[in-house]
């Protein structure tokens, strides 16, 4: 029986999908495991690479980019997850959904199953993640955004009172990072699900595009009554961003895909005084990034122009 199925999304990160397959790869331990990578119609030559470099992954090419869950499921699916109607013994034992701008440390893999095995309760763990400059990735580990939490979060004061338990649940940021922690949820960089779970979950949901797929799958696997943990004992590098830094669609994307998730999960059980002031900023912001996209859109124009 397979260990471990690996499903990577790439758009338009050649060099970085390289490295983390070759760290995958690297990869030690007493476990087996199979790659599957999905290209979101790349224009980079990313999936030209991995088909000559790397001819043991399973490889899906999609002639237009679907969006990051979509993408997902369709790796999922090539595991056999998903599959309703024969479930069967050949599914992996879990799943792993790793971005292509992550590096693994050798031992990572072989140490995040044995974090599972150990903790029978979790649907699904992320390690710690850190970034080119050393410091933590803030979203490796997070609250469920409740209304509460996503409203502290609109207006500012998760930033202003970071080490403040009300105000610091977005990210967690009150809590030490070399902590072992259950958590409302990890990140899609790095997400390690039991098959169980999903089997009960379901796949992810492909309304969103990018940005709150992952936070809406951790909802949904621990109302299936698993729980989600945060292992800092296993630190990942994430360079973050690689694929939507340079996309304009990528901001606008956040609020939407915050949207989404407010009304799938809380927008019916929230009091109308605090469902409109959430509603009006999610809406404000949105419009805001709108707006400054168009006027830079305009800024490039008349220097190009001139």
């Amino acid at each position: 029986m397979l260990d471990l199925g690996i499903v990577i999304v790439s758009y338009n990160t050649c060099d970085l999908l390289r490295t983390c397959l070759r760290s995958v790869y690297a990869s030690q331990g007493d476990f087996t495991f199979k790659v599957c990578v999905v290209d979101n119609a790349s224009p980079d030559n990313s999936a030209e690479m991995v088909a000559t470099e790397f001819p043991q992954v399973r490889l899906i090419v999609n002639a237009e980019n679907v969006g990051y869950p979509s993408a997902n499921n369709q790796g999922l699916k090539a595991f056999g997850f998903g599959n309703t109607t024969n479930p069967g013994s050949h599914l992996p034992r879990f799943a792993l959904l790793l971005n292509p701008d992550t590096e693994l440390p050798p031992d990572a893999l072989v140490r995040m199953l044995g974090f599972m095995e150990e903790h029978r309760d979790a649907g699904a763990a992320g390690p710690k993640l850190s970034l080119l400059d050393g410091s933590l990735d803030l979203a490796c580990r997070r609250s469920l955004p409740t209304p509460e939490i996503c409203f502290y979060k609109l207006i500012g004061l998760s930033r202003l009172f970071p080490r403040s338990r009300r105000f610091g649940r977005y990210n967690m940021t009150y809590l030490d990072p070399d902590q072992i922690t259950q958590v409302g949820s990890v990140v899609g960089a790095f997400m390690l699900v039991r098959a169980e779970a999903i089997a009960q979950a379901g796949l992810m949901d492909g309304q969103f595009f990018m940005y709150g797929e992952d936070l809406d799958w951790a909802y949904r696997i621990q109302a299936a009554g698993w729980k989600i943990y945060y292992n800092p004992a296993v630190t990942v590098l994430h360079v973050k961003r690689a694929a939507s830094r340079h996309s304009r669609r990528a901001q606008v994307e956040f609020y939407r895909a915050m949207a989404i998730f407010y009304r799938k999960h809380y927008a019916a059980q929230t009091p109308w005084w605090l469902h409109v002031p959430i509603v009006s900023a999610i809406s404000l912001r949105q419009g805001l990034e709108q707006v400054r996209q168009a006027l830079a859109r305009i800024e490039r124009g008349a220097e190009v122009r001139s």
